[in-house]
């Protein structure tokens, strides 16, 4: 068992630290608040949380949890200590770090005048860099040590939901976290071991962004819902049934498969029919922002893409993949199309690799080609093999993933420059030769 000191008896903290005593580690409650201190000392939780009075008193009885105002003592009796306190937005929006840089400077002083390691772990909510911009840097000048070295340095997010806090952390949904070291990590992933999810271990700024990233997408997810149901109420519609039963389909609506980074989407469906829902929103008056944005996103992320070729000044350009999507030839409103039309307009050579596309021409099928408003002369802009692209082209871009270009393309990052739309290799990141549009 581990003792540890957590700083912030607020909600995040106050949850953590009982949890972390009831599973019989010995933890310190710390804050610059006396009421909050001696309330806690007395047994009683600072904050309404379902259970968490229960919880409180019967930990503080049997010993495993305490509170105290003194910072360094707190931490000279710990091994480790959790940083839970608030990052209220600054007046320009920006993450607030005032009270994280206060305690990181106290806990740096403690752990100046401590022989034993120690653990720093940070659990609020702190935008990508912050560790390393901020919070080490802090740590080191008030220690006059070096993290991942002198001491240890974690990023350690939560993921609790007031009113089931207690119940979210013993059955999360997600555990992720990064740390410095060696024994930061095995700190981390000890504590954890006995929950029923997978963990992540990542580094500092990955643990960062995801937080963000997770609050940002219930931000959307329930923006999304209140726009449908506003749409469907002025329809004469119960928004709430059509939600529900958007959600009954495991399969493709609540699954991940939608969630990977990328290009734009395109095909015959999914854009006419954001457009269309728009248009049922203005004929009754209801605002559609978040539809809007989806088009407008959409666009941007195609115009992304044409910017990073035109920064290579390439003449010819190489594309594995013009149809919406692989595995059809079908070219509806497919962003690969509309991009290689932009790169035709800008005086830049196209050539094209699409083992469907190329097959429906060459069978002289009836529907070659179809749903093409954007490419001029796409049938002598075919190459049939992807090593004839590799051949002809300065640049290649790969918009669409085909099991049989993957060797061919991956030995050609040396000798070309290679854009990747589609995740050639989940190994692969931007650097140098190679660009990804999101990774």
């Amino acid at each position: 068992m581990a003792k540890i000191s957590v700083f912030g008896i607020g909600y995040v903290g106050v949850v953590s630290a009982a949890c972390l005593a009831r599973d019989g580690h010995d933890v310190i409650a710390v804050d610059i608040d006396p009421f909050r201190v001696q309330a806690l000392n007395n047994g009683l939780s600072p904050i309404v949380e379902n259970g968490l009075d229960e919880l409180i008193s019967e930990t503080v009885e049997n010993g495993r949890l305490k509170a105290t105002t003194d910072a360094k003592q707190a931490v000279l009796d710990s091994e480790a200590s959790f940083i839970c306190v608030g990052t209220p937005s600054d007046p320009d929006g920006s993450v607030g770090l005032k009270y994280v840089t206060a305690v990181c400077d106290e806990i740096g002083n403690a752990i100046r005048d401590k022989s034993e390691y120690h653990s720093v772990i940070v659990r609020s909510t702190i935008v990508p860099g912050t560790m390393e911009q901020i919070c080490i840097p802090t740590l080191e000048a008030a220690s006059d040590l070096i993290a991942g070295l002198d001491f240890g340095v974690g990023y350690y997010p939560e993921f609790l939901r007031e009113s089931t806090a207690i119940a979210d952390y013993y059955d999360p949904g997600l555990i992720v976290f990064g740390a410095l070291e060696e024994r930061t990590q095995k700190l981390l992933s000890d504590l954890n071991s006995d929950l029923p999810c997978q963990i992540h271990k990542v580094d500092l700024r990955t643990a960062e962004m995801v937080k963000y990233t997770s609050n940002s997408w219930r931000a959307v997810k329930v923006t999304f819902a209140n726009e449908i149901g506003n749409i469907a109420k002025a329809n004469g519609l119960d928004g709430q049934l059509v939600m529900g039963i958007l959600c009954s389909d495991q399969k493709v609506n609540i699954s991940s498969h939608f969630m990977r980074p990328g290009f734009a989407f395109g095909g015959s469906c999914l854009p006419k029919d954001v457009r269309a829902l728009r248009q049922v929103a203005r004929a009754k008056d209801v605002a559609s922002p978040m539809l809007d944005a989806v088009i407008e996103a959409n666009r941007a992320q195609i115009e992304r893409a044409e910017a990073m070729v035109e920064m290579t000044d390439a003449a010819t350009v190489g594309m594995v993949g013009i149809s919406f999507k692989p595995g059809t030839d079908d070219l509806r409103e497919s962003p690969l199309a509309e991009l290689a039309s932009r790169l035709i307009g800008r005086g830049i050579d196209v050539r094209v690799y699409d083992p469907f596309v190329n097959s429906a021409y060459a069978k002289d099928q009836a529907a070659a080609g179809r749903g093409n408003d954007y490419v001029p002369d796409l049938q002598s802009r075919l190459e049939p093999t992807i090593e004839g692209l590799i051949d002809r082209s300065e640049i290649l871009l790969v918009g669409n993933r085909y099991s049989e270009t993957l060797a061919p393309l991956n030995a050609a990052i040396g000798s070309r420059k290679l854009i990747d739309l589609a995740r050639l290799d989940p190994n692969l990141t931007s650097n140098g030769q190679y660009q990804g549009i999101c990774w």
